[in-house]
């Protein structure tokens, strides 16, 4: 765990869910230079009244409104794991959860937005698609403010803030990092009126596996939210072969279509859709309602850590593609995380699949959690496992029974 000093006072942070062998910090630079910037102003800019209605934008870990807890931000985030780092922080600060609004980025934004920080995300259509539904929100003397490192900050991103906030100027650099200043014009009202680009639909083509012809429907910020990725593809390309699974879950399931495709080829099979991401949830929502008709769906869907919430012991199928970077870290974490979670929720005799990349060695990690693991497919770059959870073993009876 570590601590942050900044100008609103001094925080102990971590991310979610915690990990003590994890060093990576619940902040960088961008927020550091953000906070600096509202108390004490950047060059020619004067520090930032913090009066009236603050939304606090992609906080991925909660540390930009455990900072500003005194002025009672509202946070909007698409990561259920942030919502549950900024609890945590909170209570750790001692602030009651009470004083910091959490907002999905699936919720209504507030009505009236007075100052508006963004913590530039990684996905530039998140990005266009939120500042699109918070455009209306905004009035003639909002302060619109963001944040992020150089690398992430491009010509494209100014463009956003130009043509849906207005006018728009760069801080200089600091540690890597960079602010953000536009200025609420005519066009935030223009966009407002306007139909925004997302969700995308398209359907899947004959390379497509088992989900040839299916309708996918990607809120923005979902993995390869245009098109199916390679991955996926490929996972698709060598399913699972009617298993007879009554129980079947889409571990990390993006836009949903490894779990439709699964409900389609297990009639009366209930899937469970679960993703750390609510535009993924979303996305899964109308994937599988686009496909599946009304009169055969049995699926529940599931925003959180994984499979934190479904009970051990009680699911026949687990297919997955893992992720392998967090917030641009290249981790095996997640993965790593993911197939435990996997191997607790499954039934003895149940089986975890898995597509990765093959340079990742997941049969090695699986071999060692599972005690097995089967080479299903495999190409230059991509390899599907299949891991056995395995019964226990029986318990030697006492002698003279």
């Amino acid at each position: 765990m570590n601590r942050l000093t900044t100008p609103f006072g001094s925080h102990q942070l971590t991310r979610f869910p915690e990990d003590p062998r994890d060093r990576l910090r619940a902040w960088d630079a961008a927020d550091e230079y953000l906070l600096r910037h509202l108390a004490a102003g950047t060059g020619e800019r004067p520090p930032v009244e913090l009066d009236g209605q603050i939304t606090v934008l992609g906080d991925r870990w909660g540390t930009l409104v455990t900072a500003l807890a005194a002025h009672r931000p509202v946070q909007i985030t698409d990561s259920s794991l942030a919502h549950e780092a900024t609890r945590l922080n909170l209570a750790r600060a001692g602030v009651p959860e009470a004083d910091v609004r959490l907002l999905t980025t699936q919720d209504a934004p507030p009505e009236r937005i007075d100052v508006l920080l963004v913590r530039v995300p990684k996905s530039l259509a998140l990005l266009e698609d939120q500042l699109h539904r918070l455009a209306p929100h905004l009035h003639a003397d909002t302060v619109v403010v963001g944040t992020g490192m150089v690398k992430d900050i491009h010509t494209s991103t100014l463009r956003l803030f130009e043509r849906i906030v207005g006018p728009t100027r760069t801080s200089l650099a600091e540690k890597k990092a960079r602010l953000i200043f536009a200025t609420p014009g005519p066009q935030a009202a223009r966009e407002a009126a306007a139909p925004g680009p997302w969700p995308l639909t398209y359907t899947l083509d004959e390379d497509s596996g088992v989900a040839s012809g299916l309708t996918a429907v990607n809120e923005a910020g979902v993995f390869c939210a245009d098109r199916l990725d390679i991955g996926t593809r490929f996972l698709l390309q060598h399913f699972p072969q009617r298993t007879g699974a009554a129980r079947i879950v889409d571990l990390g399931c993006g836009n949903g279509v490894v779990g439709t495709a699964a409900a389609l080829a297990e009639p009366g099979a209930e899937v469970i859709f679960t993703d750390e991401s609510y535009q993924a949830v979303a996305s899964a929502q109308a994937t599988y309602r686009a496909n599946v008709p009304e009169g055969d769906r049995k699926a529940e869907f599931l925003v959180g850590d994984g499979l934190a919430g479904v009970p051990d012991g009680s699911v026949d199928l687990v297919l997955n593609n893992p992720p392998f970077h967090s917030h641009q870290a290249t981790t095996e974490a997640t993965a790593m995380r993911m197939f435990a979670q996997a191997r607790q929720a499954l039934r003895p005799g149940g089986e975890l699949w898995v597509v990765g990349n093959r340079h990742l060695g997941y049969h090695v990690r699986l071999r060692r959690l599972f005690g097995n693991s089967q080479l299903v497919a495999s190409d230059p770059k991509f390899v599907v496992l299949r891991a056995v959870k395995q019964a226990p073993a029986p318990k030697d009876r006492p002698a003279g029974e």
